[in-house]
């Protein structure tokens, strides 16, 4: 490893994420807070780690991460994106097959679908009365 830090960038609804990872003891920051601070729900910071566990580097890289623009489940999903992508860069010969197996390499297409004319939302529509 000549280069320590490793960049991914993840992306997931409109939330968009920029992550270097270090070798380190698995210390995590988001927006210059800590993974507590930042994401509450303790589902979003399971998502996180999971790239983690299914490569089996748990707690040896730590992670500094800039997020914006959606929410914080899109956000972590961009997070997790991110994360794997940069652990594909690391080791590409062993992480890249086990990340592409489990779906973290893909991105996560689905947006929110655009609001029609003439009708209330989406998918919605106004009554129709017949008579």
């Amino acid at each position: 490893m000549l280069n320590s830090q490793f960049y991914g960038t993840g992306r997931r609804k409109k939330s968009k994420a920029r992550v270097w990872i270090t070798p380190g003891n698995g210390i995590f920051t988001v927006n210059g807070h800590s993974l507590e601070h930042y994401f509450r729900r303790e589902i979003l910071r399971m998502l996180l780690k999971q790239p983690f566990e299914v490569s089996e580097t748990k707690e040896q890289y730590n992670v500094k991460a800039t997020v914006n623009g959606g929410g914080l489940s899109g956000q972590a999903g961009a997070l997790k994106h991110g994360i794997s992508r940069a652990l594909a860069v690391v080791n590409e010969g062993s992480l890249r097959g086990v990340l592409k197996k489990s779906g973290f390499l893909t991105r996560d297409s689905r947006m929110v679908e655009r609001k029609k004319y003439g009708q209330p939302g989406a998918r919605k529509k106004y009554q129709y009365s017949k008579r």
